[in-house]
């Protein structure tokens, strides 16, 4: 089922006939290196086991979702929109794009997506993005999306990391 789509994507819910595609991504070193364990192999148990613990609460449109381009229908990556602080006005978001596909704007495309999504349907007030700061296309993509920065700190493998956020702006606040 399509959460929503942008001018390349679809973005969708993680369904097992997508996991063939993902346990691909998963199993790329270059894919992997910037996620939190880093961890670059998967079996499909412990990628249906993560998309199970993830998406409890796609009910409420919040989860790990599959990011197909609409040219192909390939399955390029993933993003996501997390209730990483148990509170549904600030949402964290994050993605995965297979590196075949890094530097032609799928990112910012993703992104964009994720948070027009999370403010205009979900009605979530703070959109939080965390990421290693030796992540600079990240770093440089939160600051292109008009988060700022807000924090830094020690990851538990001892990596620097960064907080970005952007809060939604309000309707009187679009039509000065």
């Amino acid at each position: 089922m399509k959460i929503f789509e942008t001018k390349r994507l679809n973005i969708c819910h993680a369904q097992e006939k997508y996991f063939n595609d993902l346990l691909e991504i998963y199993n790329k070193p270059e894919n992997m290196c910037f996620v939190s364990n880093g961890k670059h192999q998967w079996s499909k148990k412990e990628l249906t086991q993560k998309y199970e613990r993830f998406n409890t609460e796609y009910e409420i449109g919040i989860g790990i979702f599959v990011v197909e381009q609409k040219s192909t229908g390939k399955v390029i990556g993933e993003a996501g929109l997390f209730n990483s602080f148990q509170n549904l006005n600030k949402l964290e978001l994050g993605y995965i794009i297979d590196s075949a596909y890094w530097r032609k704007g799928f990112g910012k495309e993703i992104c964009d997506g994720l948070m027009a999504y999370a403010f205009e349907k979900l009605r979530a007030d703070t959109l939080i993005s965390r990421m290693y700061a030796r992540n600079i296309a990240s770093v440089k993509l939160s600051e292109q999306c008009g988060m700022r920065k807000t924090d830094v700190g020690l990851a538990p493998n001892g990596d620097r990391f960064l907080v970005y956020e952007k809060r939604r702006t309000s309707t009187r606040e679009l039509s000065k």
